[in-house]
């Protein structure tokens, strides 16, 4: 495959249909159809959030991949900050033509540039030659994510509070029970002296 030159810049507000055609396949608001405004939907919710940013990558005058750029904390043990890189697309007629690479080269500026020593890339589960092209650049696999609605994921849990639960609030009960029987000996101690 020959490589075509790959320009990567910021989302613009005239970039919404590419949007909606490289991300129909990933999780999105109810209310999005296809007479949404994608860009102008995106580019107000990273107006509150000055750590994100979206690139689009374009060749041939066409955008033809995206990737979200989060900073933030992996740990409230850690100071350092990771850039998370996530809503890495690429068309799929683009494949193996380094618009991937030049969106993770990118990420890789961003994260140099404010001076971010980590990078985590999430790829989708099923999508072998992201995970596969990732792997080549020399990223590890380092965590497995799972994803729910809370709606769903309260439907599947316990009503009943588990036996763990139970067992430490009923510890805790009698600890509060002998404190009281301990204060209450202490005063007729006291009284009697």
């Amino acid at each position: 495959m020959s490589r075509t030159p790959v320009d990567v810049r910021d989302l613009g507000p005239q970039d919404g249909p590419a949007l909606a055609r490289l991300w129909h396949d990933l999780p999105h608001p109810a209310e999005w159809d296809e007479h949404t405004d994608l860009a102008a939907m995106v580019l107000a919710a990273l107006a509150d959030d000055p750590g994100s940013r979206v690139l689009v990558a374009e060749s041939g005058g066409e955008v033809v991949g995206t990737a979200y750029l989060r900073a933030a904390r992996l740990s409230p043990l850690l100071s350092e900050e990771m850039l998370n890189v996530s809503h890495l697309q690429v068309e799929e007629s683009q494949t193996r033509r380094g618009v991937g690479r030049a969106l993770l080269e990118a990420a890789l500026t961003h994260a140099e540039h404010h001076g971010i020593p980590h990078l985590l890339v999430a790829g989708a589960v099923n999508d072998r030659e992201t995970n596969r092209f990732l792997a080549r650049l020399g990223l590890a696999q380092v965590a497995v994510v799972r994803g729910s609605t809370v709606a769903a994921l309260r439907a599947r849990m316990p009503v009943e509070p588990s036996v763990a639960a139970r067992s430490t609030r009923s510890k805790h009960v009698g600890q509060v029970v002998a404190a009281r029987r301990l204060q209450r000996r202490s005063r007729v101690r006291n009284a009697v002296s």
